[in-house]
């Protein structure tokens, strides 16, 4: 019989922590740290990410106590702590107001894209769609560029299906930054809309809305996208601007 969670981890985050060192790959950090670079690789322990599923789902399944307390104790030492809490924060919270109370206190901690991109938050009603949406909005105007990314990805995620509204698109194309990786975001984002919600996203290409670098990046994963026709990516094609005519965000 395995152990309960109390018998696994008797001293909480201290041995929530053990055993994810115990899990550790070399290898698996040396090539993880390569895709994730913002971060210092000494904060890296080199485990794969279903066996972080594996002890979150245990965790979840067990005493609310010790996963209340890795969940409170921030910053957290390693990014693979840092991920662990971003598979857990999702759907251990009664109530969406209590799952943005949670994440408005983890998000100023996150320091890459792997953390928020992981982050994803069951929306059970159109009460909480509506929470969860003006929510999102304020996180876009926060000024840490992991917060912006997190609400631009999580707006991509929850609200380009029957969720959406041309209205929304306003959203991401008033941001204004500088950062690689909220950029990325939002051409992820624009790119995702014109495979979703074609009549609506491509006036703002059409219309130059965009910042130059984010508008041809957006056209570019748009024709690397298996869900945009031939016919619309050679259209969207014609829309590129010159690369002589901007600079790429730093």
């Amino acid at each position: 019989m395995s152990p309960t969670i109390s018998q696994a981890f008797p001293d909480g985050v201290v041995s929530i922590r053990a055993c994810l060192e115990s899990l550790a790959e070399p290898d698996y950090k040396a090539f993880n740290a390569k895709l994730v670079p913002t971060i210092d690789p000494a904060t890296m322990i080199g485990i794969r990410v279903p066996q972080l599923r594996a002890l979150a789902k245990r965790l979840r399944r067990g005493d609310s106590r010790i996963l209340d307390e890795f969940l409170a104790d921030l910053p957290h030492r390693y990014f693979e702590e840092n991920m662990l809490h971003a598979i857990l924060i999702g759907d251990v919270y009664p109530s969406i107001e209590q799952t943005i109370v949670a994440l408005s206190r983890f998000l100023p901690y996150t320091d890459n894209w792997a953390v928020t991109d992981t982050i994803r938050v069951p929306i059970h009603s159109d009460a909480d769609a509506r929470t969860w949406l003006d929510q999102l909005a304020r996180w876009m105007r926060d000024d840490h560029a992991y917060t912006v990314r997190y609400a631009v990805v999580a707006l991509m995620a929850d609200f380009l299906d029957d969720r959406f509204d041309p209205m929304q698109l306003r959203l991401v194309e008033v941001i204004r930054s500088d950062d690689y990786y909220v950029n990325m975001a939002r051409a992820w984002y624009f790119a995702t809309a014109l495979a979703k919600q074609w009549r609506s996203a491509l006036p703002l290409l059409e219309q130059r809305s965009l910042d130059p670098w984010t508008h041809n990046k957006t056209i570019q994963k748009a024709c690397e996208s298996y869900r945009v026709s031939a016919e619309h990516k050679t259209l969207l094609r014609s829309l590129r601007i010159p690369p002589g005519d901007f600079q790429r965000p730093r």
